[in-house]
């Protein structure tokens, strides 16, 4: 808890210190330990003062010192929010279990949950903690042209990024309804305490020998992991601390530069959409095409020639590339329109969504689901130290996460990238049906989302051209006029 410090040269202190550490049991509210507020926004919010020079802020004081105060400021508030964050994730005693009612279905990618039964919250527990979690790191090798080894600060949005991608390529790798056995021996439940009694029957299977423990050591479980494990670790290292892994951090921000982005700086969804497109074509081994829409549109036919594979082998004709489709859209203007927030649910629901790039306004988020009017994410503010990928048998909890959080919708910033994944053509054709009846299905949302629009985004942009071209050579009053009608009209 912080309060007043009548000593010192900054404005709080922390409370509650025994020694020269924190107590493991924080004092927090009871709001704060349900979730229902936000304990990274109530430190966002103090104001740092220097008690020791009350004058130093004033607005007469020397410009160079009051930046640099600013800096320091900022700096320390930094801090301080990944510190509550690692508090938050890293195992500290906090009853910071979220509510999740036991009435209503959990959505987690697609898959409902119903919580009032034991087997299916143990279902839920597996399939949410073999999520790959993507975190700020520190004491990774310096980012190309900066000093920079650790992105805490600045690179949530491309931790959120890569959650959104790596979902993809487990569903484009992985074998269906995979989960990771580690967390068939993780006892606690961050949802609710499982009943050993309604553990499925593979997992009794593995606990058969009584001379061993429950929790197996890590180094015993990767002598027998299997060839889905390995695929998992391969997975895993593509998105590693190190320049030469094709989506670890390092990558992305060299494709960032295209956009005029450095190291350090704030990405928003869209640009983490291109940079992810560009990532994944260049790393040409996984049969896979992403899809960045434009202007909320997909266009069928480019989508279509984008995904039909260059490389032709006779035996089978054209080869199908899987489809990763992503959709930068705006969802209000300053905060999020309550009408998109049914489709939002909606979209979430469907089996072939992968997950939202969202959050909250300079606070970058992954969204996987939700429960009633609460989103479910993964949070990247928690920094770790990079791990080694390139040892053997690197240690893989650091990338998976057991603590469920959420957010109520209204919190959400409305500028976000939709995700979705699609293994064959045929998957394709129903996404696209799905996702527009989604978009649709509603009478009260007159302004859908994004559309799917059949042709090519050349031809409409042709068109449009030829459009403008004859409205400025037969009628200048008339362009006029109709510049100063659309002044009216405002952007949902």
């Amino acid at each position: 808890m912080l309060t007043p410090s009548p000593v010192g040269q900054l404005g709080f202190r922390f409370s509650g210190c025994r020694g020269n550490s924190l107590q493991r049991v924080m004092d927090v509210s009871e709001d704060e330990c349900n979730g229902d507020v936000d304990p990274t926004d109530d430190l966002s919010s103090f104001e740092l003062v220097n008690l020791s020079n009350p004058g130093l802020l004033d607005l007469g004081d020397d410009v160079g010192v009051h930046v640099q105060e600013s800096k320091e400021k900022t700096r320390l508030k930094t801090k301080l929010v990944s510190a509550w964050n690692n508090v938050k994730y890293g195992g500290w005693s906090l009853k910071t279990k979220p509510r999740l009612s036991k009435s209503s279905p959990l959505y987690l990618l697609g898959q409902s949950y119903q919580l009032s039964y034991s087997g299916e919250r143990e279902s839920s527990r597996q399939a949410f903690s073999s999520l790959l979690w993507m975190t700020y790191r520190k004491g990774f090798a310096p980012l190309d042209g900066s000093a920079l080894t650790s992105d805490a600060g600045w690179g949530c949005m491309l931790r959120s990024a890569q959650m959104l991608l790596a979902q993809g390529l487990m569903q484009h790798v992985m074998p269906a309804g995979w989960t990771w056995p580690a967390t068939h021996r993780w006892t606690k439940d961050d949802l609710e305490i499982v009943d050993p009694r309604v553990l499925h029957d593979s997992h009794r299977e593995s606990n058969r020998d009584s001379g061993k423990p429950r929790r197996r050591s890590l180094d015993v479980m990767l002598d027998s992991e299997s060839r889905d494990e390995r695929d998992h670790r391969r997975l895993v290292t593509w998105f590693g601390d190190l320049p030469s892994a094709p989506f670890g951090l390092h990558r992305l921000v060299e494709l960032g530069r295209a956009s005029g982005k450095r190291a350090g700086d704030w990405y928003g969804p869209s640009i983490a959409a291109h940079m992810l497109q560009k990532a994944v074509k260049a790393f040409d081994v996984l049969n896979l095409a992403v899809y960045v829409a434009q202007d909320c549109t997909v266009y069928v036919e480019d989508v279509m020639d984008l995904c039909v594979s260059s490389r032709v082998d006779p035996s089978v004709g054209c080869r199908w590339k899987s489809l990763l489709l992503l959709v930068p859209v705006r969802l209000g203007g300053d905060v999020l329109n309550p009408v998109y927030v049914q489709c939002v649910k909606r979209l979430l629901m469907l089996r072939c969504c992968i997950g939202i790039i969202g959050g909250k306004p300079k606070h970058s988020l992954y969204f996987m689901g939700f429960q009633n009017d609460q989103l479910i994410y993964l949070d990247p503010h928690y920094c770790q130290t990079a791990v080694d990928i390139k040892q053997d048998n690197f240690p893989l909890e650091s990338f998976h996460c057991k603590t469920v959080r959420k957010m109520p919708f209204n919190r959400m910033d409305p500028s976000c990238t939709l995700g979705f994944y699609a293994r064959s053509r045929e998957d394709f054709h129903k996404l696209c049906s799905e996702v527009k009846m989604a978009l649709t299905s509603s009478s009260a949302e007159k302004y859908p989302i994004f559309t799917f629009m059949d042709g090519h985004a050349e031809v409409e942009r042709e068109y449009t051209s030829d459009s403008i071209s004859h409205v400025k050579t037969k009628d200048k009053m008339r362009r006029k006029q109709k510049k100063c009608t659309t002044e009216e009209f405002v952007l949902l």
